[in-house]
C-alpha cells in the first residue's frame, strides 16, 4: 500500500520538525519519518535513565534570530527556564574558568608560559601563515603556537580523531571567528578585576557579544527534547503525521511527474512506500543520495563525506560534591573523555533525588571503532577511573549508570569536504529540483540547533512559494557567532532573516 503526502520529511530532528510544524500550520500535508523506534529530536533529544534526564551533547537555547525565538517560544511557551552559562577547561590537573579569566590564566600557567604565550602571539600575528588551509594554520594565524598547543590542540584531535593538520580551517573559521586574543585579554581583564557587568543586546555598534562569552541562556526545564515531543505533537495536532521507526531505503524520482517514490524499511521488517511532490531531508547526506536510485554521479562524493561519532556515559553518584559547571572541556591527553557535563547545572528537574549527582562524560568516537564497540560495562568502569582522575566526585560513590551511543554526531570537515558537498549539491539541486536539504546533517554542515531550525523555516517559504526563493546554504556561512544579550528573546536582537535571494 502507498501513502501519498504532499511534503515528505526524513528525520524528525530539530530541522525537520520545524519543516513539518510550520507546513502543516499552513494547512499543507505533510509526513514525517524517523528512524528512531522509540523518540523524535534526533541529537536534540533528552534520555531518560530511573528518572534521571540528560541531554545528548548539551544545547543552549540561544539565538540572536528573532524568529527562531518566537518559535521555540510558540512551541513550547511555559517550560523554559533561565540558567547561568558556566564551563571550565581542564589542563594538567588544573582549572581555567572559560572564558578565561586573565589574572586565573597567568596563575595557572605561571610567568613563563604565560609570556612565552604572548610573545607566540606576537610573532604569529607579525608574521601569519598566508592563505590557511587547516585547523592548526587558522589557530595559530589567531592566537599563536603556544596557546594553540596548550587551549586547542588535544581537545580538537580527541572531538575529530585526526591530526589538526587535517581539519579543515572552515572549521575554526565557522565555530570561533569572531573571538581573537585581543578580545579574549580585554574580555578576561575586565572580568579579573570585576569590570564586567551584565551584557547589553548587542553591545555598542559595531561591537557585538562573542556567542562564546554570553553568561546565561534559556533551557527546557526537562532537556531539550521537551521542545521537540511538543512540536510532534503540534505537528499531528495540525493534520500533519510523525512516524517512528521508519527508515527510509530507496528514493526515487519521475521527472515526468515531478513525484518521489520512497521506500521505508520498519523495525518488524515490513515495508511502506510513500509518494510525494516536496522532499525534505535531515538525513545524512551520505545515506541520503546512497538510497538514490538510479545513483547520482556523486554518490563517490557522497561517500567520501565522514562523520564524527561519540558516547555518553552518565554516571549517577550519591554525593555532595557538586560544581556549578553546566561543562568541563577535558584538555588533558592522559584520560580519554573529551567533556564532562554536569546536568543539574542544566536543570534541577534533570536530577530527581536531593543529595545526588549526574555527571555525563562524553567520549568522541568513530563507529566500530574500539570505544564504540566496547561492552556498556567497560565504558562505565573506564569513566568511573576518570571521573576519580579528574577528582570531580569519588567513583565509589556511584550508584547508577547508562551509556548512550549517538552515531553521525558530527560532520567532518576535513580537507576534501567543501569539494565534495558541493559535488552532490550542484548534482542534486540540477536534478532534483523538489529535493531540499536542511539541518547539520542533511547539508554536512555544523549547525547550531537555531541555524539547523533556519534553514528549515526558509526552505518551508521556498515550498510554499513553490520557488526556492532563500539560498538556504547562506544560513551562517559567515560564521555569524556574535550573539547578542542575554537570553537572545529580547526584542532589541532583531532578525536574523536573510535577504531573499533567487536559486539559479
Amino acid at each position: 500500500m502507498s501513502h501519498h503526502t504532499e511534503t515528505l520529511v526524513i528525520g524528525a530532528g530539530p530541522a525537520g520538525l520545524t519543516a513539518a510544524y510550520l507546513l502543516s500550520k499552513h494547512g499543507r500535508s505533510v509526513t514525517v519519518l524517523e528512524r528512531d523506534p522509540a523518540q523524535v529530536g534526533g541529537i536534540s533529544r533528552t534520555v531518560s535513565h530511573n528518572g534521571y534526564l540528560f541531554d545528548i551533547g548539551g544545547h543552549r537555547f540561544f539565538s540572536k534570530s528573532k524568529a527562531v525565538v518566537d518559535l521555540w517560544d510558540e512551541l513550547l511557551p511555559d517550560d523554559f527556564i533561565e540558567r547561568p552559562r558556566l564551563s571550565r577547561i581542564y589542563y594538567q590537573g588544573k582549572y581555567y574558568a572559560y572564558p578565561l579569566k586573565a589574572f586565573e590564566a597567568l596563575r595557572n600557567l605561571g610567568l613563563l608560559t604565560s609570556t612565552a604565550c604572548v610573545l607566540s602571539y606576537l610573532y604569529a600575528r607579525a608574521k601569519p601563515i598566508e592563505r590557511p588551509k587547516s585547523f592548526h594554520d587558522w589557530v595559530r594565524n589567531q592566537f599563536g603556537e603556544r596557546l594553540f598547543s596548550i587551549f586547542f590542540k588535544t581537545y580538537t584531535e580527541k572531538v575529530w580523531g585526526m591530526s589538526c593538520d587535517a581539519i579543515s580551517a572552515d572549521w575554526a573559521a565557522q565555530r570561533i571567528k569572531g573571538l581573537d586574543l585581543g578580545a579574549a585579554i580585554r574580555d578576561a581583564l575586565m572580568r579579573s578585576l570585576g569590570l564586567r557587568g551584565k551584557p547589553k543586546a548587542g553591545g555598542k555598534a559595531g561591537e557585538p557579544v562573542i556567542k562564546t562569552l554570553i553568561e546565561s541562556f534559556r533551557y527546557p526545564r526537562r532537556g531539550p527534547g521537551m521542545m521537540w515531543e511538543a512540536a510532534a505533537a503540534k505537528v499531528r495536532a495540525q493534520g500533519g503525521k510523525v512516524l517512528l521507526d521508519r527508515a527510509v531505503d530507496g528514493l526515487g524520482y519521475d521527472a515526468a511527474t515531478g513525484i518521489w517514490t520512497v521506500s521505508v524499511l520498519m523495525g518488524d521488517g515490513s515495508r511502506e512506500t510513500y509518494t510525494a511532490r516536496n522532499l525534505v531531508s535531515s538525513a545524512p547526506v551520505r545515506e541520503l543520495v546512497d538510497a538514490i536510485r538510479p545513483r547520482p554521479l556523486s554518490t563517490f562524493h557522497a561517500r567520501a563525506l565522514q562523520y564524527r561519532d561519540f558516547l555518553t556515559v552518565a554516571l549517577i553518584a550519591k554525593s555532595d560534591r557538586t560544581f556549578p559547571d553546566n561543562w568541563i572541556y577535558i584538555h588533558d591527553p592522559s584520560v580519554k573523555v573529551g567533556r564532562v557535563q554536569n546536568f543539574l547545572s542544566w536543570s534541577p528537574e534533570m536530577v530527581p533525588d536531593a543529595g545526588h549527582t549526574c555527571l555525563g562524560l562524553e567520549y568522541f568516537c568513530f563507529e566500530g571503532d574500539g570505544l564504540w564497540n566496547s561492552s556498556d560495562a567497560d565504558l562505565v568502569a573506564l569513566a568511573k577511573a576518570e571521573i576519580g582522575k579528574i577528582g570531580l566526585i569519588d567513583p565509589a560513590d556511584v550508584v547508577d549508570a547508562c551509556v548512550v551511543r549517538q552515531p553521525k554526531a558530527y560532520p567532518v570537515y576535513d580537507e576534501t569536504y567543501a569539494e565534495n558537498v558541493a559535488m552532490v549539491r550542484m548534482e542534486l539541486e540540477r536534478d532534483f529540483p523538489s529535493l531540499h536539504l536542511v539541518g547539520r546533517n542533511g547539508m554536512h554542515k555544523y549547525n547550531n540547533q537555531d541555524h539547523a531550525m533556519m534553514t528549515a523555516m526558509l526552505t518551508v517559504e521556498n515550498i510554499l512559494a513553490g520557488q526556492r526563493r532563500h539560498d538556504v546554504w547562506r544560513v551562517n556561512e559567515d560564521a555569524e557567532y556574535t550573539e547578542a544579550g542575554i537570553s537572545g528573546a529580547e526584542e532589541a536582537l532583531g532578525s536574523e532573516r536573510l535577504v531573499p535571494r533567487k536559486v539559479a
